[in-house]
């Protein structure tokens, strides 16, 4: 028997025949799928203290169930004091089942801890179906021990869809659960 999780289920049963109606697809290959989510963490302060950089890997895979892997620099940078190879970022990217199992712990546990949260902006669409979005602090992950932070460092968030339509995945991230701030001045 082959697992499958709650959101993968609903996408199957609710999401695919809902998003055929609205937009008329032929073939359930036509759908959008959500394809890939990608979590990034810029550690350019690590140049100045090296355990940063091992720490933030550490809450990473801690946060995603899956082990990151260190993104270098590919210049020197004198002015950062910064030398070509050295790691100044941690990025995960998910597939299957643990993008689904992530991706309902950030709509259900995380995004609501979030102070005065009133829902991702819509305007971080990059025109080809893709969405990014911003953390601002690690600590509004349950796996992370508060205790235990060295700093408070930010995440990009990369939702990678099968669709290169902005309005097309917009409607499917709002059908899984993403909440989209209603009305954005």
């Amino acid at each position: 028997m082959v697992y499958k999780t709650r959101l993968k289920n609903f996408y199957d049963k609710k999401i695919i025949p809902n998003l055929t109606k609205k937009f008329g697809y032929c073939s359930i290959m036509q759908v959008p799928k959500l394809v890939k989510i990608i979590i990034h963490q810029g550690v350019g302060i690590s140049v100045l203290d090296k355990k940063i950089i091992d720490f933030s890997m550490k809450e990473i895979t801690d946060i995603t169930g899956q082990k990151g892997v260190f993104c270098y620099s590919k210049h020197d940078e004198s002015g950062f004091k910064l030398r070509k190879g050295m790691p100044i970022g941690v990025k995960v990217t998910l597939r299957r089942t643990k993008m689904y199992e992530f991706l309902e712990r950030l709509i259900i546990i995380s995004l609501p801890r979030v102070r005065d949260f009133d829902g991702v902006k819509t305007s971080s669409f990059d025109g080809n179906g893709n969405y990014n979005m911003g953390i601002s602090e690690q600590i509004i992950y349950p796996e992370i021990n508060i205790d235990k932070i060295k700093k408070n460092m930010g995440m990009n968030i990369t939702f990678v869809t099968s669709t290169s339509n902005d309005m097309e995945a917009m409607e499917l991230l709002s059908l899984f659960g993403i909440p989209f701030k209603k009305n954005q001045n």
